[in-house]
């Protein structure tokens, strides 16, 4: 089993640099995919309320054979549920699709700023941890601005921001912001547009001189660069290939190549957070 390196966040909470990606992984066979991960090695799952599949990580997390406690389940509210009253039902529900007795993380999917909840649902995420419902809070396309409304206005910090990070959009200025504030990266999207990435002849250079595929490549520049990276991966194949590249150690020159591919509309689609809204 691959050794995976681990994050820590302000308040001690840790996360390996590796998990496994779940969008469109459904059904009976995306319960089989998780439960084979979980037997590969991986302790990170990552699903959300909209991906609509929860049911299915949930079990494959119970058909896994290992010890529940070493398993981090996450799952995101939508933004239609972030008034209060439905973000206290939203997290149950939640939690009663994973057949979990907890959520071990649970963000908030967008800040959907013009909507303008964002706090009232941190708020009942924060209401949720103290009853147990929840071990550990956090949120996913956060600015630093709305980072910064929601310690401020409720005294809690989340311990994780999921967001687009990959190396056409490195976010170096908001990565710095979450190392400052001990707060946990994850990057959604890790190999970005995989067949435009994975061509590029800096990542194959990469690749080649350790002797690994580009993708791995990649998710070592993910690694080294402190964030978590949490690509899919339905065979069994490209789950092992995926979390061996946690292994991989580039040196600084090699990070720097890949970062430098970083560009202005280097973003997958138009989803800036200062912006969109999520359904």
């Amino acid at each position: 089993m691959p050794a995976i390196p681990t994050v820590t966040a302000h308040n001690g909470f840790t996360l390996p640099a590796i998990g496994l990606g779940t969008y469109r992984l459904d059904g009976d066979a995306g319960a089989d995919a998780v439960a084979a991960a979980i037997g590969a090695g991986y302790r990170l799952i990552d699903t959300a309320f909209n991906y609509e599949n929860e049911g299915s990580v949930g079990r494959g997390v119970a058909a896994a054979d290992v010890d529940r406690a070493e398993i981090i389940v996450t799952t995101k509210l939508p933004g239609r549920h972030h008034p209060a009253d439905r973000a206290r039902i939203s997290i149950e529900e939640s939690r009663s699709r994973l057949g979990l007795d907890a959520t071990d993380l649970h963000l908030i999917h967008w800040p959907n700023p013009h909507q303008d909840e964002y706090v009232p649902a941190w708020t009942a995420l924060v209401e949720a941890q103290s009853r147990g419902v929840v071990r550990q809070i956090g949120v996913s396309n956060f600015l630093p601005e709305h980072l910064e409304r929601i310690e401020r206005e409720t005294g809690v910090r989340p311990v994780v921001n999921q967001i687009e990070v990959h190396p056409y959009f490195p976010q170096e200025e908001q990565l710095a912001h979450h190392r400052a504030q001990g707060i946990i990266t994850e990057a959604w999207s890790p190999i970005g547009r995989a067949k435009a990435l994975l061509d590029e002849p800096v990542i194959r250079e990469v690749a080649a001189a350790h002797d690994i595929a580009p993708a791995q490549a990649v998710l070592a520049w993910h690694v080294a660069r402190g964030t978590v990276a949490i690509p899919k991966a339905s065979s069994l194949a490209h789950q092992l290939d995926n979390l061996t590249a946690a292994e991989i150690v580039l040196d600084d020159a090699e990070v720097a190549a890949i970062t430098a591919l970083g560009r202005p509309d280097g973003r997958l689609f138009d989803a800036d957070p200062a912006v969109h809204e999520e359904s």
